[in-house]
């Protein structure tokens, strides 16, 4: 189970993307514990109302459990996950949250802690979190037999496409595929020796060497998307600089623009405005498929959520009849017979507390594997289009360069068109 955890403030903005739905197919708010709060937002504003006592600016602790993609993981595995969190990083007692997210058929888990020790109104130091967050994810794969990650075991074997929440972002807003958009930076810099060759192998992808406000070295696209290169190619800026000189000697955003816009004529843009239409098209019946079962599923949980509220309700009724009040009462008090039903009543509670927990399991898991089984349905589909947009790029780059005209897009039937008017779509990265 990969783990990776941040020390962070922004209470709101945490919430709104925790619950952020479209993001994820399903999303359940787990657990909150040691608040007064039933709702996300409101816990985590709890959090930040308790650090204004404090100088603590990032009051809460959060971290991702990414299971390994080929298993799959009961809530008892994450659970475990985090009471180990923990006890390592000494965060034992403190508030939580618990958010369980869903995509594409996968399960991953968000855990948000205090920081803020409310007796003595300090912060908890974190030391060596990251080091720490690795012992226990290493120990979570050795414990149920998963494959290990090379990253896990050598640091210097991790995944070099691997990329971060802000690059999946910048992607997912271009349409692109972050994976196939990281590959294609490392392998211009991997085919290149000097600034001119590696301006030209970007521009051979529609892309151009800019200098960046904040960034030293940034590259623009058609759109005029800006993407830093220290970024995408995983290149600290010192090597950016032995390669690719002062990068003040480079134009800026806006003239490279300029540039751009120049050479996008109008024909040019009509195309590319045809074609990824086209590629919208081709995969939006299984779009929709993955859209029909998500509905169907939500209704299915909360189906099983309304059952549940309902017979929960009907046992709690049951359990307390069988405590007496008045001189009954009493007399149950005095004879020891008040203590044995109480007993009996918390065993009995926690028992359905457990069979409700295990129906959602079920539920959970067996939807799970029917979005798994579409999403290897449709995963070819997507990354097909994903490649084509790439080469479009590529054909793009070589119009604006040639000045050539684009040839004419085949032409669809009105319906068709009308369709893609009405159909939003963004690509599952």
């Amino acid at each position: 189970m990969i783990l990776k955890g941040s020390q962070r403030g922004g209470a709101s903005r945490l919430a709104a993307h925790l619950l952020k739905v479209d993001d994820n197919e399903h999303i359940e708010l787990y657990e909150l514990k040691g608040f007064v709060a039933e709702d996300l937002p409101g816990a985590l504003q709890e959090i930040y109302a308790i650090s204004r006592g404090t100088k603590c600016e990032q009051y809460m602790f959060s971290v991702s459990l990414n299971p390994p993609e080929t298993e799959s993981v009961p809530v008892e595995y994450f659970e475990k996950a985090i009471a180990d969190i923990e006890a390592k990083l000494g965060l034992e007692g403190q508030p939580r949250a618990i958010v369980f997210h869903e995509k594409e058929g996968r399960r991953h888990a968000h855990c948000v802690w205090s920081r803020i020790e409310a007796e003595e109104m300090k912060a908890i130091n974190l030391p060596y979190y990251k080091m720490k967050l690795q012992d226990v994810s290493r120990q979570l794969y050795f414990q149920y037999g998963w494959d290990l990650p090379k990253g896990l075991l050598n640091w210097q074997e991790r995944n070099p496409l691997n990329f971060t929440l802000a690059q999946w972002q910048q992607a997912k807003r271009t349409g692109e595929d972050p994976q196939l958009l990281q590959k294609m930076f490392q392998d211009c810099w991997a085919a290149s020796d000097n600034k001119a060759s590696f301006e030209q192998a970007l521009n051979g992808y529609g892309l151009y060497l800019a200098k960046g406000d904040r960034r030293g070295f940034i590259a623009l696209d058609y759109r005029r998307e800006v993407y830093s290169l220290s970024r995408w190619t995983k290149i600290q800026t010192k090597t950016l600089k032995e390669r690719l000189g002062d990068p003040e000697l480079l134009p800026d955003i806006k003239e490279v623009s300029t540039q751009i816009a120049k050479r996008m004529t109008e024909k040019l843009k009509t195309y590319v405005h045809d074609v990824e239409g086209q590629l919208k098209r081709q995969v939006q019946p299984y779009v929709q498929k993955t859209r029909t079962m998500r509905d169907q599923h939500r209704a299915e949980r909360s189906r099983l959520q309304s059952k549940q509220e309902a017979r929960w309700q009907e046992e709690s009724v049951a359990r307390s009849q069988r405590l007496p009040k008045g001189f009954k009462g009493i007399w149950f008090r005095i004879t020891g017979k008040y203590k044995a039903v109480r007993q009996r009543n918390e065993q009995e509670t926690e028992r359905c507390a457990t069979r409700d927990r295990d129906e959602r399991q079920a539920l959970t898991q067996r939807q799970l594997a029917e979005r798994q089984k579409l999403g290897a349905e449709i995963r070819p589909i997507v990354q097909d289009r994903k490649l084509q947009l790439l080469s479009l790029k590529q054909d793009i780059a070589r119009y604006m360069e040639l000045g050539a005209e684009p040839p004419k897009p085949q032409q669809e039937p009105s319906s068709q068109r009308r369709k893609e008017r009405d159909f939003d779509y963004t690509p599952e990265l």
